[in-house]
């Protein structure tokens, strides 16, 4: 596993006005950096030259994580215009994220393990001057304090940082994993249950067991071309951490099938452009936010902020997230005169909580989950390690129609 290999896929002249949460944003993005995608990015990837110089990385990763682009659209403009050797690299990148949606749906006590954990360490630290000095930048390590501060105020870090910072975070200031895990998902713009939660698991050498990842002060100094060098400061063995139980391995569900009569559509956060997958349209939508269940801490604003936008963009009016889910689509059900709502498949996280906990079975409605094709090929390959999905990339590809 390479050390660009995780969190998500990266970003390009990073700054929070530039993310506008809207598809032709993203779109707009992706038809810019799609001829970089070849072996220039395989080469310049995990240099973090700050967030004014960031050319060489695609910043996808919000539009993806909300779907209002997808992972196909992002191969079919790679593809159209590097072989797949070319750019397999970056292809690999995309599927990193696949992978680690499909091991977190086939294990979800990892995310009720992780929610436990947060809890009781919030309990425990969240109020010492050591957690407070590490979110508000003011550890005295330069490198960590500036890429802290970059988080709150861009909504973003760099692939290769978050990997630094996580390892710093667990290693160096000996802080709870979970807590770390928290202050990412609460700020960052592309934070996502799956990839956020696994990736510091790996780092902290849960996911995969036993293996670390240590942030050396030689290896800051070099991608970030000298701007940051820690020497002295770091710590300087990564033992791993254990948990004390394992987590079963369970199959993934089947997916819904379109429903005969008219339907209800709901968009969510998770995928705000399932609707144009279906073969027909709804008699009404709503847009709903599950933004604020990723923490009981507050949410940064401008996530709070693109996560309305990508919502309001698919669907224009979004309820109120204070108000129950349950409440707000039972009404717009009966107000369309419809018995099934029609949603993206739910990936483990908030959103699918919300579905769960808003029981629409006892108010007589059918909940209908669309997945994807993309999603139904690639998550069953996600069962151990990113291996297992990458060996079966090409057949993959060639099942999606592409020339592999």
């Amino acid at each position: 596993m390479s050390t660009g290999d995780l969190f998500e896929t990266q970003g390009d002249h990073v700054r929070a006005a530039e993310f506008s949460p809207t598809r032709q944003a993203g779109l707009l993005r992706l038809d810019q950096f799609a001829a970089r995608t070849g072996k220039h990015y395989a080469s310049q990837r995990n240099f973090d030259f700050g967030p004014d110089r960031r050319s060489n990385v695609s910043a996808l990763s919000p539009w993806i994580r909300h779907r209002l682009i997808t992972e196909q659209e992002v191969l079919n403009a790679t593809l159209a215009r590097h072989s797949y050797s070319a750019a397999e690299k970056f292809v690999q990148e995309v599927f990193w994220r696949t992978y680690f949606k499909g091991w977190l749906q086939q294990h979800p006590s990892v995310w009720t393990s992780y929610n436990e954990g947060l809890h009781r360490a919030l309990d425990d630290c969240a109020r010492t001057t050591d957690y407070n000095d590490a979110v508000e930048g003011r550890t005295g390590i330069e490198c960590f304090d500036h890429w802290a501060r970059e988080l709150i105020k861009t909504g973003y870090l760099h692939n290769h940082t978050r990997m630094w910072f996580a390892s710093i975070w667990v290693f160096t200031l000996r802080l709870p994993w979970e807590l770390g895990a928290d202050f990412f998902i609460r700020h960052l713009l592309d934070g996502d249950p799956a990839s956020n939660t696994l990736s510091w698991r790996w780092v902290a050498g849960l996911h995969t067991k036993g293996k670390t990842y240590l942030a050396r002060p030689s290896n800051i100094a070099k991608y970030t071309n000298g701007r940051f060098n820690p020497e002295g400061q770091l710590a300087k063995t990564a033992e791993p951490l254990t948990e004390e139980f394992t987590h079963p391995r369970v199959p993934i569900p089947l997916p819904d099938a379109m429903p005969d009569e008219g339907f209800l559509l709901l968009v969510t956060e998770d995928d705000c452009q399932i609707g144009a997958t279906l073969p027909r349209q709804p008699k009404a939508e709503i847009g709903l936010l599950a933004t604020q269940r990723r923490s009981s801490l507050a949410i940064g604003p401008i996530v709070q902020s693109f996560a309305a936008g990508a919502v309001s963009d698919a669907v224009g009016a979004v309820g109120a997230e204070d108000e129950s889910w349950a409440e707000q689509i039972i009404e717009a059900a009966e107000t369309a005169g419809v018995k099934t709502v029609v949603t993206g498949f739910a990936p483990v996280g908030p959103v699918a909580t919300q579905l769960q906990n808003a029981r629409l079975d006892r108010a007589g409605l059918t909940l209908c989950q669309i997945r994807r094709d993309y999603d139904s090929l690639a998550w069953p390959h996600a069962t151990r390690g990113f291996f297992g999905l990458k060996k079966k990339i090409p057949p993959i590809l060639r099942s999606l129609g592409y020339a592999v």
